[in-house]
């Protein structure tokens, strides 16, 4: 299969994820363009940032038209994270690539293991149980 095929077709399942879930992008994205298309960790990653921000203003600008964006929240939010990112970012920078995979795997994995707890504890806790 070509490039430009594995290409969108990811990009459509990168799309759909955001779309339908409203976040996990980055989590989906960055495999793909490093064992789809050949992409080094480092290379991935800025490009999923820049796929998962096009993807994300999309996303904000309907929800703003609907008066559904909680505007003070978001830039606090986002305010909070430019130092921590910056930082990262730096120190990413020095990592050799397969550090940085696995990292981004244990992320991804211990993501995954708490949405999936949560999710069970919130079932009990919501019926008045647990």
């Amino acid at each position: 299969m070509s490039a430009l095929v594995l290409a969108l077709v990811a990009g459509g399942v990168v799309g759909l994820a955001l779309g339908a879930l409203g976040g996990g992008g980055s989590v989906l994205a960055v495999p793909a363009l490093i064992y789809l298309l050949g992409f080094t960790p480092a290379a991935a990653t800025t490009a999923s940032l820049i796929v998962v921000t096009a993807t994300s203003l999309t996303a904000l600008y309907a929800h703003a038209r609907a008066g559904k964006v909680r505007w003070k929240a978001g830039a606090l939010f986002a305010a909070a994270g430019l130092l921590p990112a910056a930082a990262a970012g730096a120190v990413a920078a020095r990592l050799p690539q397969p550090v940085l995979t696995c990292a981004f795997a244990v992320v991804a994995g211990f993501a995954a293991v708490r949405m999936l707890r949560s999710g069970r504890a919130g079932d009990g806790a919501g019926r008045g149980g647990g």
